[in-house]
């Protein structure tokens, strides 16, 4: 190994590139799916459980969450980039972010629950295998998980008010 490498095998300037990247990807399309899928005055008009938080909560808690993400799966990436890690990874940013179009653009409160309910199952596969490669990316996922499960929630408490 070369002074300029890493364990994972790629060079310290290639890791900052691919973290950089991992950031963007996941805080980018966050933010262009967010604001393709605005709540809108239909969201306004629904019923709400008690516990339904602030629309302000929404946006400093998702930058966090994204960030988060982003770590977490750029550190699978630097020691499994072609790993069923990985692929769980991937997957849950798919179904994370196919959740708002159907949910705010779609008005489909079942479908949405159904997707929410694979992206928190895909979350927990990703904190099951992620912890055997990477303690730090799995419990990168911990508050994730916890959100997720709250949105789940909320999302069927809905559901079932409208």
């Amino acid at each position: 190994m070369t002074h300029a490498q890493t364990p994972s095998g790629f060079s310290r300037r290639y890791r900052l590139v691919f973290l950089g990247a991992f950031l963007v990807l996941v805080i980018g399309m966050g933010a262009f799916i967010g604001a393709q899928s605005v709540p809108g005055p239909w969201f306004a008009a629904l019923e709400k459980p008690p516990f339904n938080p602030p629309n302000w909560v929404f946006a400093p808690v998702w930058f966090t969450l994204y960030v988060l993400i982003a770590f977490a799966g750029w550190r699978i990436f630097l020691k499994a980039p072609v790993s069923g890690t990985m692929a769980l990874w991937a997957g849950q940013m798919i179904a994370n972010w196919t959740w708002s179009p159907v949910f705010f653009t779609l008005h489909n409160l079942w479908l949405a629950l159904l997707v929410i309910l694979l992206l928190l199952g895909l979350i927990v596969g990703f904190i099951i295998a992620a912890s055997r490669k990477d303690k730090l990316a799995a419990w990168l996922f911990a508050p994730y998980a916890l959100w997720v499960t709250f949105a789940t929630l909320l999302n069927g408490a809905i559901a079932l008010m409208n």
